[in-house]
């Protein structure tokens, strides 16, 4: 008895060794949970499957797509806590917690995709880099290009101005930022989650929408709405952003491979939303949307007055805006 005893408890604990054995074998792999508000059907969630078949064997990589894991605007506060290792965040966001970043959310700042990319490639694209990672704890990979943002409305409305979009009830994203935007263009800006937004046009809970022509796609905003007016007032962009807590314990050769994956994947969804956007406006006529380009001097000096004049340039760096320009 006390033989047979004494093999079942040793047993018992190469047993105990082996369980605590193969979960610190599985650890050596980095876990990268990757939050998004955008859907499974986006150009970028192709381009972060992309991302992750680089990264190679060392990582395990989970997406998780339409704003399943984390709600739209709550994805930085869970880098910060620890809840999450990868996001695409939105700069407005960052904005919310370092103001300065405001200057980089505001209407008409960015030519086209070839200047938002030199310019996070340039020095003064690092400083920000390095602004948001020392208050932040996040590390930006890159800016996600995903289109030009146009208005699109439920109505038929004629809109040449800003002074045409009053009273008109424009969804934008939560957030002052975002808010602003939408009171720079002229309208009376409505907050409402992304997931919200064909309902809310359904309904007539909001007026219209802004968003690029691939997301209209994508989220069949085309079936409620019958008109885009081409205002062509952001270039808007993300940004792909890793924990700092993840980064920093990444080697100099792991960080490259880590950025090179990540430069390579950005490349490839910036290049695919272009001709993306060159096709669809085809498409969306079709469908019976209707396009109208209005005064866009207009609406750049109106909106640019509106952010010289406002508190949120108080905080922009200075000469920041004249760095941008010339670049």
């Amino acid at each position: 008895m006390l033989t047979l005893t004494r093999r079942l408890m040793m047993g018992a604990a190469t047993v105990g060794l082996l369980a605590t054995a193969l979960p610190a074998l599985s650890q050596d792999k980095v876990e990268l949970n990757f939050s998004a508000v955008f859907s499974q059907q986006d150009i970028r969630a192709e381009m972060m499957q992309k991302f992750a078949e680089a990264l190679g064997d060392g990582y395990t990589f989970n997406g998780y797509y339409g704003a399943t894991l984390f709600k739209q605007g709550t994805e930085l506060v869970a880098l910060q806590r620890g809840n999450l290792e990868m996001g695409n965040i939105a700069p407005q966001d960052v904005s919310n917690q370092i103001p300065a970043f405001s200057i980089l959310t505001s209407a008409y700042l960015f030519r086209d995709a070839d200047h938002l990319k030199t310019f996070w490639a340039s020095d003064v694209g690092a400083e920000m880099k390095q602004m948001a990672e020392d208050q932040l704890g996040i590390h930006i990979l890159g800016p996600t290009y995903f289109g030009t943002r146009q208005v699109g409305l439920r109505t038929d409305k004629e809109i040449n101005t800003p002074e045409d979009m009053a009273g008109i009830k424009l969804r934008m994203p939560g957030g002052e930022s975002w808010q602003f935007l939408g009171r720079a263009l002229g309208a009376n800006p409505t907050p409402m989650a992304y997931p919200e937004v064909y309902t809310g046009l359904q309904n007539g809970a909001i007026d219209g929408q802004d968003n690029p022509l691939p997301n209209v796609e994508n989220m069949k905003f085309y079936e409620v709405e019958k008109q885009t007016v081409l205002t062509s007032h952001l270039i808007a962009y993300d940004l792909l952003v890793v924990s700092k807590t993840v980064w920093d314990k990444l080697d100099d050769a792991q960080k490259a491979e880590f950025q090179a994956a990540a430069d390579e994947a950005i490349a490839w969804s910036t290049e695919q939303h272009l001709a993306r956007e060159a096709e669809l406006v085809e498409f969306l006529k079709g469908e019976g949307m209707t396009f109208h380009t209005p005064d866009v001097d207009a609406f750049r000096a109106y909106a640019q007055k509106m952010y010289l004049d406002s508190d949120l340039s108080k905080d922009w760096p200075e000469g920041m805006l004249d760095r941008i320009n010339a670049l």
